[in-house]
């Protein structure tokens, strides 16, 4: 169980950290790809200007640029005057039906007159007003000339921000590992207070039971002197107490036991089917005594390395939650499948009661009762489901609950064929 605990802090630390990592990736990223973008449309904006010499309308662009207040009029503020003529850019102007009527490549070395024309149609194509095409930001501007496309080359910005995407990602990819070997070294440290508690627990439970068990002995004892003449129903109803508490403290014992089995426990190759088959036929007389069906499926020759006798007792413990909990004409199934690498075995059972799916997460704790009041009735104490999980994972097998109606309970054990 300690073994478990710590590779579910592992798993769930370094799950945490790698998903804060990534949102802090991704946000950071996102906010940069935003100011790319801001920042081309800023200068896009203000390239679209009337007033700008860029639009390829044959003006004077010299006697414009020597107007020294053409800046401060339309860049806005925080940009540089020098943005707008420090950037590569191009234009475009096309007619209604796509055609182009001038092209003003003054402002830029890398494109020309044949490359311009893949620009263009990949801008016309697009629906939208602006939006990227390679590393160039594009502006459709429509008047009643027609329509003047504007493309700023933002190689070097996206180059930065493709950069910073691949650093940030191997940042947080070396922080997930160091986060997760830093895990290892001190996952021990940080379950031991929980590891510490759990052991004193497993130990106060079987100290305890090993010392009830001599006093029970010897009431029973004295119990069977004193009715020897003839049994009162003061004296059947302490031995029918002393029983139940024997066999409680019997659980508690073989429930500790069991949970520190999965490395001492001897297994050996047994027949998995015909130990099902017996364990069944225990039971039989039990369900018909109580007026319930009962089905077997079991798939013959399945073999399994682990030990009879704790299968044995797996297998008793779930027929024996099935009969408890069976409503007279009720019906339980039992069956046994398996493949190369599982076993499968499932019990099936009616339920009186619905039952919520809440609980299905909780039959598996100790003591736990979804009806309480039917303690004395069954007799039980809600610990053989405890006992049944601990077999399972001392075989390195899962076990679960489930139900398909709410009137009905079925417990599912799947065991590794070989461990």
């Amino acid at each position: 169980m300690i073994n478990k605990l710590k590779r579910k802090f592992l798993i769930t630390g370094t799950a945490f950290m790698f998903v804060l990592m990534s949102v802090l990736v991704f946000t950071m990223n996102m906010v940069n790809y935003h100011e790319v973008t801001a920042d081309a449309d800023s200068v896009l904006e203000v390239l679209t200007n009337p007033d700008m010499p860029f639009d390829g309308d044959g003006r004077d662009k010299e006697k414009d640029r020597n107007r020294p207040e053409r800046a401060e009029n339309f860049v806005p503020h925080g940009m540089s005057p020098e943005v707008p003529y420090e950037s590569r850019f191009f234009i475009v102007r096309v007619s209604e039906d796509g055609e182009v009527l001038q092209s003003d490549l003054s402002r830029i070395v890398s494109v020309d007159e044949d490359s311009v024309k893949s620009y263009i149609n990949k801008a016309l194509d697009s629906k939208r007003e602006r939006g990227f095409i390679g590393s160039f930001r594009y502006l459709k501007v429509t008047d009643e000339s027609g329509t003047r496309i504007f493309f700023l080359d933002c190689g070097r910005k996206l180059d930065s921000f493709r950069g910073f995407l691949w650093i940030s990602v191997v940042v947080g990819l070396i922080g997930c590992v160091v986060t997760f070997i830093a895990f290892i070294f001190t996952a021990g440290r940080i379950v031991a207070p929980i590891a510490e508690s759990y052991e004193k627990q497993k130990r106060f439970i079987s100290d305890a039971g090993h010392e009830i068990k001599t006093p029970l002995t010897i009431i029973n004892a004295n119990v069977d002197l004193l009715g020897a003449d003839g049994d009162s129903e003061e004296l059947s109803d302490i031995r029918q107490q002393t029983e139940r508490l024997t066999k409680l403290t019997n659980n508690l014992i073989l429930l500790s036991k069991m949970e520190e089995a999965e490395h001492t426990m001897q297994k050996i190759e047994f027949p998995l089917s015909d130990l099902v088959s017996e364990t069944a036929g225990t039971f039989r007389a039990l369900a018909a005594s109580h007026s319930i069906g009962f089905e077997t499926d079991v798939a013959p020759g399945v073999t399994l390395t682990g030990s009879p006798e704790a299968i044995r007792q797996l297998v008793s413990v779930m027929l024996e939650n099935a009969v408890k909990y069976s409503p007279g004409g009720g019906k339980i199934s039992l069956n046994l499948s398996a493949n190369r690498k599982y076993a499968t075995v499932s019990v099936s059972n009616d339920t009186e009661k619905e039952i919520r799916r809440e609980d299905l997460n909780n039959v598996f704790d100790r003591f736990y009762r979804s009806d309480a009041s039917r303690n004395s009735e069954t007799g039980g104490h809600g610990i053989g489901l405890s006992i049944a999980k601990a077999v399972v994972e001392a075989h390195g097998g899962s076990i679960e609950a489930t139900t398909k109606t709410g009137k009905d309970f079925t417990i599912c054990a799947v065991l590794p064929v070989k461990p």
